[in-house]
């Protein structure tokens, strides 16, 4: 269930209980491929938008940015327990970016970690990995992290991957880690993305700290809906990512007839209606704009409601296919371990 409160600018803000206890507010801003105009982009959601809710990954080459506007908002006037900020744990982290940290910890973390030989994802480099994190983004916790995807590959695996760039990946040992980072209180909430139910389940079978939120793509072209009523029924939070579709990727909802059609009715924008149809869902959403007024625009969505015919309308939306499949980076149609997309989703979809 939503919780309703106020911005200091007046912005009507939901959010949604986690397991944890925390809040998660329901609408964020998305900072995938967002470069160096995520500061802006971050400053003008908080400042000027009252986004409480900001999302980024090591992946997506932006944290340092993100944390610029981040530190740029506080200075205007917000204080930390105000935000709520996430990011993603990834799995070909590259150790030199993080040798230059001058905690003495980090000398030993990642000293272990070559002298192990794990130039790639193990155990052993989520610590160091958040570490490095929470540098670019000048923060002291998160709120969140997420497991990116749960694969891992060689430090060097190239797109698409050849032999031996896909690897084991041992879940339950990145798990623990991912636990005593919640216990030592440098993250408050952990989480998965891009799982599957099967993968989810294998989880579930060892974890101490159930993951608080399952971040997925979903959108009314791909609304996932095994996987929704999976983490609706073990209490697990969704958030929605692309929940615009995306029109590189071929799925570009903004100018879906039906997406137009009910805009129009209700005389919102394609974006308000895409984001409003995951807030009914139950999820949270994290559109990724770095236009300033669509930024306002999208997060303008919490004093009104599509009709039931309408929403029924956006369920019925066929063509159902992913944005992200996660072809380029885990298959090898050849050498395996994953031949093809199907085999990445565990034939779920």
């Amino acid at each position: 269930m939503a919780h309703a409160t106020f911005t200091s600018e007046g912005q009507n803000m939901e959010s949604f209980r986690l397991l944890s206890g925390h809040k998660i507010p329901a609408v964020g801003l998305g900072t995938w491929r967002s470069g160096s105009q995520a500061a802006h982009a971050v400053v003008t959601a908080i400042v000027e938008g009252g986004y409480r809710h900001i999302d980024t990954a090591w992946e997506y080459g932006d944290q340092r940015e993100v944390g610029q506007g981040i530190k740029r908002a506080m200075h205007a006037g917000l204080e930390r327990r105000d935000l709520f900020v996430t990011s993603k744990l990834w799995y070909t982290l590259i150790l030199r970016k993080m040798i230059n940290l001058s905690s003495p910890l980090m000398n030993v973390l990642v000293g272990t970690c070559l002298n192990k030989r794990c130039t790639e994802l193990s155990p052993e480099r989520v610590r160091p990995a958040l570490q490095n994190t929470l540098k670019e983004l000048q923060l002291e916790y998160l709120d969140l992290y997420l497991i990116h995807w749960p694969f891992r590959l060689r430090e060097g695996a190239s797109k698409p991957p050849k032999a031996g760039d896909v690897l084991d990946f041992d879940m339950e040992g990145v798990w623990r880690e991912m636990e005593n980072l919640s216990k030592d209180s440098l993250v408050r909430n952990i989480g998965v993305c891009n799982f599957t139910v099967t993968k989810l389940n294998k989880l579930l079978g060892f974890a101490e700290l159930i993951p608080a939120v399952c971040q997925m793509e979903m959108h009314p072209g791909w609304r996932n809906d095994r996987m929704l009523e999976f983490c609706k029924k073990n209490e697990i939070h969704v958030t929605a990512y692309s929940p615009l579709g995306s029109q590189e990727g071929g799925r570009d909802l903004i100018h879906d007839q039906t997406v137009d059609r009910i805009a129009k009715k209700l005389n919102k924008t394609p974006g308000q209606i895409l984001v409003k149809w995951g807030l009914q869902r139950g999820t949270s959403v994290i559109p990724k704009s770095l236009n300033p007024e669509r930024i306002k625009e999208n997060i303008k969505v919490f004093d009104w409601v599509i009709p039931e015919q309408d929403f029924q309308a956006l369920n019925s939306i066929t063509d159902q296919k992913r944005v992200i499949d996660g072809e380029d980076l885990f298959v090898n149609k050849t050498e395996g371990p994953f031949r093809s997309v199907a085999d990445l989703w565990d034939h779920e979809d």
